[in-house]
């Protein structure tokens, strides 16, 4: 023990020192998008095999970086460009002496090149799930964007488009239009157009033709059909997140330029900071300074790869410690399923195993026919040695050699790295692995497996999964059905449906129903597995009543799992199952269903579970995320559960949600989000999500979520109105969903340290508001809020400070001293729920306010900011900044009830004030009669 506890932080040590040497090697292999010396490397861009081949797409995609390149290095003053550009052809074109792959995919790229399926026509676009300032997911363009040149008219020239999309996708800036908010009133009382920089210029066009800014007013908004069109030529050199089509938009808004007023999701989601300000605050801006001289930079350089045969090779733990818990049945009925279900057709599979040596059990395989899958089956281990030490490397060894004998190379192909043992010399391989050109997915078994394990993943671009030693959990079969092709061929893949499991009693049942829909169906399997020597006892009903028992089932007694396939498409509607446990005791029993799209035009519901970070330090929160989607449109008002499971300790699930509150962004896209922060050990935790939805409520959102480049509908030139084509925007086919679906996804795994022994205090507070609004209603201000959490956004917080300025810079650099709100009244309510306060603004607003240009402009806006407080003082942030007009524009809505009878009162006290007056008049007329004044004149003076 003592040798094992000094040498451990000592391995350590070298694993982390073999890093730092290898690091220059990382950029080029599965690590990413690197910065470089001013230049981009490793950024990745994939063509969906669904695409049909083109060489000008190739083309147009070379043609829209390279111009990309020159037009952000100016834009960013010199400082970063693009170098190395990899370009994935799908293996559905044909080949072309294309260079074979290393660790990429489709699901890797940050550019996907794919059809839309009619969701948002052919805009350009970037998945943004996190605030201000974080990267995004990946960008997306249709092939008819990269080959239709008609539609540079109305989003400017591509590769203005890309450095417009990069920017959120890199830096995680926002748009600064607003369609559903054009036109706003800003705070020295005009009408505005929505826009960045406000030095952009136009007309007002109504609907017969151009028209006065006033003919469009009405009620404070804009008549239906009044729109502004923007001039061809302009002297505005920004904004690129505005309008990047304008010829000259060559840099992004900052501290001078910045519409700090308008509307947009840039002031939203940045807390009204400028998109330049943002980007300068980046990790990239942080190691970069402009390049010397006045050259411009080379040009990028491309490289096109192309995946041709899928090879996949099975590198299994057999030594001693698999023996424990079930973990070599639970590996057999696992791996059972990835070769008889999961791996797709065609694909070259092969097996090995290791214990303290390598051993390889299946040369390659080519799946063509059930046969083959049943062949290499029987391949799998059947029992362990009695050797307690694991030598990793050797097993990774002897899987390089299996697939190396197809080409000569493990070039993209993909190792499933299976284990539970610990190996302190891991890094000798490291080298190995990162030449290999192979992408490692890595299963870790309780909790005596490696603790570097996960660097092999991360190193080599591949998945992390942990499998607890929790008798009920069907983590092990969940990380296997995780594992795709990555071709980013939906209708390939397989969807797994239902994923449960249950310690149950002697004769006593799991019973549960899961619904097939109808995007789904075809190669339909339902799995079932258990402990005990004999099987339990099955019954399946489908829709129509049609009953399985266990004998229609496929059974391997060895592995102990029975198999139902379903033959052509499976029947839509609720499919229940009864397992009945005859065994004389307690086990556990387990059900997973699987299928496959049943239409090649309609993609079938998906779900994507991840967490933001795999690696942190209590007590910060883990933010798990699920992107529930069919094709591209966001799926609405879904059941989304998330179940964690600690290397000890019970399970815990947690409810998503997409309200845009607390972890969630962005409300109604599809994303679900949460904070996660119930740690319970120091560890592994495995991380799994549920999706069911009911047909009784709406499903897919209206449009697809992200931020997309504006499509600008026209232009004027010479007093001339140029218009565009009508933006492309093809309605939803959303079929009727009679019995909603259910869907699961393994979400990986992730690691916490730090986390104190036995009770802590309290160290989570309420987390940042996110969504705060702000509404002039009279002469009050509406204050709008989702509630935070005591800890984050769970329990109840207890109080609130509420603060507001008149100077957005004060109350963005100094919140404590900004004017404080009284809310002694108010409450807290429990998280989730919608906060509602209104109160009279006790504040001027006649008076000057400095502007960054350093004029001075007289002031009618309010800024007004809050944070949240639990009962150990624990602080939120500060949430966004919301702000308001306190003016009312001549042509407003007809003065209300109330407005009226204090008008009525004044004027009937004016009246009497006017009566008295006549009559002090009269008598001093009486007492004076040298003074006579004319009556009528008097009378003239006083009204």
């Amino acid at each position: 023990m003592t040798q094992r506890s000094i040498s451990g932080p000592i391995c350590d040590l070298k694993f982390v020192t073999l890093l730092v040497v290898l690091s220059s090697e990382l950029p080029f292999l599965g690590a990413g998008v690197q910065l470089q010396d001013n230049g981009y490397n490793g950024l990745l861009i994939a063509i969906n095999p669904q695409v049909l081949e083109n060489q000008n797409l190739i083309s147009n995609i070379k043609e829209m970086i390279t111009e990309a390149s020159f037009y952000l290095f100016n834009a960013t003053k010199r400082r970063v460009f693009f170098r190395n550009i990899k370009i994935l052809i799908p293996a559905t074109w044909k080949a072309n002496n294309y260079s074979k792959i290393r660790q990429e995919s489709y699901e890797k790229a940050n550019v996907i090149v794919t059809d839309g399926y009619g969701a948002h026509g052919d805009d350009p676009y970037t998945l943004q799930y996190r605030g201000c300032g974080k990267e995004g997911k990946y960008i997306h363009f249709t092939p008819n964007f990269l080959l239709n040149d008609n539609l540079t008219a109305g989003y400017g020239s591509r590769g203005r488009v890309f450095v417009h999309e990069w920017a959120h996708l890199r830096w995680g800036v926002f748009d600064e239009y607003n369609n559903d908010k054009p036109f706003y009133i800003n705070g020295r009382n005009q009408i505005k157009v929505t826009r960045c920089s406000s030095d952009i210029t136009g007309i007002f066009v109504c609907e017969k033709g151009p028209c006065p800014q006033e003919n469009c007013i009405i009620s404070k908004l804009f008549k239906e059909g009044c729109t502004f069109i923007y001039n061809s030529t302009q002297n505005a050199t920004a904004s690129i997140m505005f309008m990047q089509s304008l010829s000259s938009v060559v840099e992004f808004c900052n501290a001078s330029t910045h519409n700090q007023e308008a509307p947009n999701l840039q002031n939203h989601m940045c807390s009204l900071r400028s998109a330049w300000d943002v980007i300068t605050d980046s990790a990239d801006f942080h190691h970069s300074f402009p390049m010397n001289g006045t050259e411009l930079p080379p040009p990028p350089t491309f490289s096109l790869v192309q995946a041709v045969d899928k090879v996949v090779c099975l590198v299994l733990d057999v030594s001693s410690k698999m023996a424990e818990a079930d973990r070599l049945l639970q590996l057999q009925q696992a791996a059972e399923f990835y070769l008889m279900q999961i791996v797709e057709i065609h694909t070259f599979v092969g097996i090995a195993s290791f214990d303290s040596k390598g051993e390889i059990r299946a040369q390659l395989h080519q799946i063509n026919s059930n046969d083959d899958r049943k062949l290499l089956v029987s391949y799998l281990p059947t029992t362990v040695s009695a050797k307690t030490d694991v030598s990793i490397c050797s097993g990774l060894k002897k899987g390089f050699e299996v697939v190396e004998k197809l080409n000569g190379k493990a070039y993209g192909s993909v190792m499933i790295l299976l284990t539970s043992g610990d190996d302190k010399l891991l890094g000798n391989c490291l080298p190995t692995v990162l030449s290999s050109g192979s992408t490692i997915h890595s299963i870790a078994l309780g909790s005596s497996a490696a603790p570097n394990l996960e660097e092999l993943s991360r190193l080599t671009g591949g998945l992390k999964f942990f499998v607890p030693d929790i008798s009920d959990s069907n983590s092990m079969i969940d990380a296997f059905s995780r594992i795709s092709s990555g071709t980013g061929d939906i209708f390939q893949q397989h969807i797994q449906l239902e994923s449960t499991g249950e310690n149950v009693k002697p004769h006593h049942q799991l019973k549960n129903t899961v619904t097939v829909d109808n995007t789904v169906g075809n190669d339909t399997m339902f799995l079932v597995t258990w402990q005990a020597s004999g099987p339990p006892e099955i019954i399946l009903f489908d829709p129509d009543g049609r009953k399985y028992y266990t004998n229609n089932f496929i059974t391997n007694l060895t592995f102990r799992t029975a198999s139902l396939w379903i033959p052509g498409t499976a029947k839509p509607g609720h499919w229940t199952y009864t397992l009945n446990n005859t065994h004389h005791s307690l086990q556990a029993l387990k059900v997973t269903v699987t299928s496959r799209a049943s239409n090649s035009a309609v993609p079938p519901a998906t779900v994507e579970a991840f967490v933001e970070r795999d690696s942190l330090h209590f007590p910060h929160p883990v933010m798990i995320f699920a992107n529930v989607k069919q094709g591209f449109y966001p799926i609405l008002n879904a059941t989304v559960t998330a179940t964690i499971e600690p290397e000890t300790g019970d399970p815990v699930t947690l409810r998503l949600l997409d309200d845009g509150a607390g972890a969630d962004v962005i409300k109604n896209d599809g994303i679900y989000s949460r904070y996660f922060f119930s740690f319970a050990v120091n560890g592994r935790y495995s991380l799994k999500v549920h999706v069911n939805h009911s047909p009784s409520i709406s499903t897919l959102a209206h449009s697809i979520p992200g931020s997309h480049a504006m499509y600008v509908p026209g232009y004027t030139a010479n007093g001339n109105i140029q218009m565009n084509a009508p933006r492309k925007s093809v309605g939803r086919n959303e079929e009727e969903q009679k019995w909603g679906f259910s869907r699961v996804s393994s979400g990986g795994s992730f690691s916490v340290l730090g986390v104190p022994a036995g009770p802590h205090p309290d160290v989570f507070p309420p987390c940042k508001i996110i969504d705060l609004e702000a509404v002039k209603v009279e002469e009050e201000l509406t204050l709008s809020w989702t509630a935070p959490g005591e800890d984050f956004d769970q329990g109840q917080a207890t109080s609130y400070e509420i603060r507001m300025s008149k100077s957005l810079q004060n109350i963005q650099d100094d919140f404590n001293n900004a004017i404080l709100v009284n809310t002694s009244k108010r409450n807290p309510q429990q998280a989730g729920i919608r906060e509602i306060f209104t109160f009279s603004p006790q504040i001027s607003t006649n008076g000057p306010e400095h502007q960054p240009n350093g004029e001075t402009h007289e002031s009618h806006r309010i800024y007004v900011a809050i944070r949240a407080m639990d009962r150990n003082s624990l602080k939120s942030a500060v949430s966004n900044i919301a702000q308001a007009s306190l003016f009312i524009p001549p042509n407003s809505d007809p003065v209300p009830a109330r407005d009226y009878l204090i008008l009525k009162a004044v004027l009937t006290a004016m009246g009497l004030i006017g009566i008295i007056c006549l009559i002090i008049v009269v008598t001093d007329h009486t007492l004076n009669r040298k003074k006579r004044v004319d009556k009528k004149e008097n009378g003239t003076k006083l009204l």
